[in-house]
């Protein structure tokens, strides 16, 4: 007669409790439950949104060719020349790679204020080149370029080294004592 096996699900089982056989279970620890049961008379509301910052970002005049540096009038040129050099430091950076031109512009906005709130001096913001098929510069590119212009924390910016991210980022020196 042929013999009955045993299901593999049991082997399995006598398997694992023969090699915890000498285990010591851990007290219990003052642990949260991983699941909260929800009833529908007890929902959980949402968090408010965090405050938005407000859109004053213009696409108006930013034109294909993007712009290689800027100073904010009445800075002087030797602060664009230490930028160049590195001084001061990069401290953040943002990557806006994949993103759409709002996503982007909402992103640097966010970006640079949280720089400044928290007292940054240089930052680096990477847009990419955007290389267009007909030889053209990326559309990213040149709105970041743009769009830094107009914001009040920038005093200057410039391209980056081969190392720091080439055509496809700038440093950005913001104010100091922006932080609040």
């Amino acid at each position: 007669m042929k013999e009955k096996k045993e299901p593999r699900e049991h082997v399995d089982a006598e398997l694992f409790r023969q090699a915890l056989a000498g285990v010591t279970p851990l007290p219990p620890a003052n642990r949260a439950a991983t699941r909260l049961p929800l009833d529908r008379a007890t929902r959980i509301s949402p968090q408010p949104e965090p405050s938005r910052i407000p859109d004053s970002l213009s696409d108006h005049g930013a034109g294909e060719v993007p712009l290689d540096e800027f100073l904010r009038s009445g800075v002087s040129r030797m602060t664009l020349r230490k930028l160049r050099r590195g001084h001061p430091p990069i401290q953040d950076s943002l990557d806006l790679h994949g993103l759409t031109s709002d996503e982007a512009r909402e992103r640097l906005q966010e970006f640079l204020h949280d720089a400044a709130q928290r007292g940054l001096r240089c930052v680096r913001v990477i847009h990419g080149k955007g290389w267009q098929p007909g030889g053209g510069e990326g559309v990213l590119k040149a709105r970041t370029r743009h769009w830094l212009t107009q914001c009040a924390e920038v005093l200057a910016f410039c391209g980056t080294s081969p190392r720091e991210g080439g055509g496809g980022a700038v440093k950005v020196l913001l104010k100091s004592g922006a932080a609040n």
